[in-house]
């Protein structure tokens, strides 16, 4: 795969791993809905993402909304923040003296998850920059917006192989353009797409039906 307009969208592996109804909703069927939290999760990148920021703080650099791809994995999108400090597993880097590694950093709006769907995401942007720069990049963090601090994640080889796993299932999915059904959790009360989404399970059920279903699923 060498052509980018055909790669899906970085972020989406956050959706895929939280609900994969609820991304294809979002990249195969293009549906969106805002709520408080999206609003929030955008103003919160909007500024992570400002270009026009870059800073040098002695041995970090910090570059904001760069752009990454990876053959491998069939993403492509841009990170919040990427880091580089210098080290001597580094690279070098154009106009800059010594040897520098990227340690990409994910800005979540609200606090750690007891999922790894944040993990992921910070994983695959990893690897990603580890395709661009040809170096290896053992950690991250996710800075949480509630608790106002990060989160460090070491991006192990169980990690590595779930983001390559879940890559090739979101690959496949898109190709069928398939939307898997819908399986109702309490997960699903914080979806900004509840509205778009459960309308389309209740047309071949009864109200009654998808109650006791939701109310089963809870137990």
């Amino acid at each position: 795969m060498s052509n980018q307009d055909s790669f899906l969208p970085l972020s989406g592996i956050q959706h895929f791993a939280f609900c994969r109804r609820q991304w294809a909703l979002i990249h195969i069927e293009n549906l969106w809905a805002e709520n408080v939290r999206t609003v929030e999760g955008n103003i919160l990148h909007e500024r992570a993402h400002d270009e026009t920021q870059t800073e040098s703080r002695g041995d970090v650099l910090i570059l904001r909304g760069l752009r990454v791809a990876s053959e491998a994995l069939g993403f492509s999108g841009a990170c919040d923040v990427v880091e580089f400090h210098r080290h001597p597993n580094g690279v070098p880097l154009q106009g800059r003296e010594g040897l520098w590694l990227p340690y990409p950093v994910e800005y979540k709006r609200g606090s750690p998850k007891e999922d790894d769907c944040d993990q992921l995401q910070l994983c695959a942007q990893a690897m990603c920059l580890e395709e661009a720069f040809v170096c290896e990049i053992p950690e991250g963090s996710l800075y949480y917006g509630e608790i106002r601090r990060r989160q460090r994640v070491a991006f192990t080889p169980e990690l590595r192989e779930r983001v390559k796993r879940m890559a090739a299932e979101m690959r496949a999915c898109y190709d069928r353009r398939h939307t898997p059904s819908a399986r109702p959790s309490k997960a699903c009360g914080a979806c900004s797409l509840k509205d778009l989404c459960l309308p389309k399970l209740i047309k071949s059920e009864s109200v009654g039906a998808y109650i006791h279903s939701h109310t089963k699923d809870d137990i």
